[in-house]
């Protein structure tokens, strides 16, 4: 897989950090971990991330608004992680989810998927 520029938003910062570190072990470039919404839309606009691990949960707001705001300006493939139940959230279909706490291996399949879920055009190469 090419290593993909990644932005994590968690506002956990040991799972935050623990995500960057997992997400560089398998060659990615974590450009950013924001914590919460107004950071993670300045840092997608400034990074232009390939990929975005996404906490559904981040204590203000949630990690679903960061994206949809993100989502406006470019489509980018992005994965969310959760801890919660997640009955009743406005997921999509072709929405990636991984529940906490998941394996390496699960992320990675997790990635996979939502890389498939670009927009054709805007596909990144694997």
């Amino acid at each position: 897989m090419k290593a993909l520029r990644t932005l994590v938003v968690e506002d956990d910062a040991m799972i935050g950090g623990l995500l960057a570190e997992t997400l560089e072990g398998l060659g990615h470039v974590v450009c950013a971990v924001e914590i919460n919404v107004a950071n993670a839309v300045a840092a997608a606009s400034q990074w232009r991330p390939d990929l975005m691990i996404v906490d559904v949960g981040l204590g203000e707001a949630s990690g679903i608004v960061a994206v949809k705001e993100i989502l406006r300006s470019r489509f980018v493939p992005h994965v969310f992680v959760t801890g919660s139940a997640v009955r009743g959230m406005p997921l999509g279909p072709e929405t990636v989810l991984i529940q906490k706490p998941f394996r390496v291996s699960d992320l990675e399949r997790a990635i996979q998927r939502a890389l498939a879920t670009a927009p054709v055009g805007d596909s990144i190469a694997v």
